[in-house]
């Protein structure tokens, strides 16, 4: 096993600081596709204790990009008194597989000592719900008071209510989907055409390289990180202004540039491609009869949580969800200059979303 340029990825590898990560294998993982990834680990993190009956448990599934460190990027929502109140509750967050932190992913190693690369399999938004369903029996978890998630998270969070409904007391969805729609699908698409058209992505077999396709993969973050923010908040901000140095760049070129960069240092970019393909295949009404089909039948309290101003997932995507699942205890529309990157920033009215969620939680149990 030869060591990896941190110029290639940013990812989480086997010899780096594990930090605060614990790890846990689960075995093997029959996909939808048919295959089977092998041997899996699960990097995690937790917070609290777990009662004895294994039912005070909050299962956080994080967007994306984002890791099990909760706190690294969700801040003022894990601890003591906190929406997500560790005197009260055994908070825990899993890398997604397919990520890049820790959970068997594509820069993982496979069984044969090589890293996956472009052999790794396809994923979906079930598999990755088996993964942590895996996971969760493994570390005692009889029941989760909550799952909640962002993005990619809500995703998973609505796939958890209606394949398994017994093991969850309630759901809250910020910025999601029950559908992944046809303008998500544009935009990704031509990001993951931007990585694979790097010339050092070499199929995606980067990894014993001199230098991976970060330029590619940062040319995906720009694109994406458009749709995370608003057209208004970009003029307001930046407008025409330009960055004042010896590049001549555009201020909101300079503000884009630091984001590619920024998720360079931590990311992966057949990871990027891997969790996005997986976004694009979500539909709750795959094989269930279609979409209405599907949410009718849901009987766990979800809370739906929309951005006024997300333009990824826009308000509509929300309201299609609390219009079809007769479970919808509330439906939350956040006021946030921010778009979908609302949830990361309007921390407080988010947290008491949460708050009153698990409160109703408590109630229907």
């Amino acid at each position: 096993m030869s060591k990896v340029n941190p110029a290639v990825t940013g990812a989480w590898l086997e010899g780096h600081h594990p930090g605060d990560r614990q790890f846990l294998k689960i075995g093997d993982l029959a996909l939808e596709s048919g295959e089977v990834l092998p041997d899996i680990t699960i990097a995690y993190q937790s917070w609290g204790k777990l009662n004895s009956t294994g039912d005070n448990a909050i299962l956080v599934n994080h967007a994306l990009t984002g890791w099990a460190d909760v706190n690294g990027w969700w801040p003022q929502m894990v601890g003591p008194g906190l929406p997500f109140d560790t005197d009260k509750y055994f908070v825990v967050c899993p890398n997604v597989i397919g990520g890049c932190q820790g959970s068997t992913g594509p820069s993982s190693l496979a069984p044969d000592g090589k890293r996956w690369g472009s052999r790794f399999p396809s994923l979906t938004i079930r598999d990755m719900v088996a993964a942590e369903l895996a996971f969760t029996k493994k570390i005692g978890v009889s029941k989760y008071q909550l799952s909640v998630g962002p993005s990619l998270g809500g995703m998973r969070s609505l796939e958890w209510a209606i394949d398994h409904p017994n093991l969850i007391g309630s759901i809250c969805t910020i910025g999601s989907s029950a559908v992944a729609t046809g303008d998500q699908i544009g935009s990704a698409t031509i990001q993951i055409r931007a990585i694979k058209s790097d010339p050092y992505f070499n199929n995606g077999d980067y990894y014993e390289q001199s230098v991976g396709p970060t330029e590619g993969m940062g040319i995906a973050r720009r694109i994406a990180h458009l749709t995370y923010r608003t057209e208004s908040e970009m003029d307001v901000r930046f407008g025409r202004e330009l960055q004042g140095d010896d590049t001549g760049r555009f201020a909101v070129e300079s503000y884009l540039d630091h984001q590619a960069q920024k998720l360079a240092k931590r990311f992966d970019a057949n990871t990027y491609i891997s969790l996005t393909e997986a976004m694009l295949s979500h539909d709750v009404g795959r094989d269930r009869g279609g979409v209405a089909a599907a949410l009718s039948k849901v009987k766990v309290p979800m809370h739906i949580v929309s951005i006024d101003n997300d333009r990824l997932f826009p308000p509509r995507l929300q309201q299609e969800i609390a219009e079809l699942a007769p479970s919808v205890s509330t439906l939350h529309t956040i006021s946030s200059p921010f778009g979908h990157d609302g949830f990361l920033i309007e921390v407080e009215t988010v947290g008491q979303i949460i708050k009153n969620a698990l409160n109703l939680a408590k109630i229907s149990n």
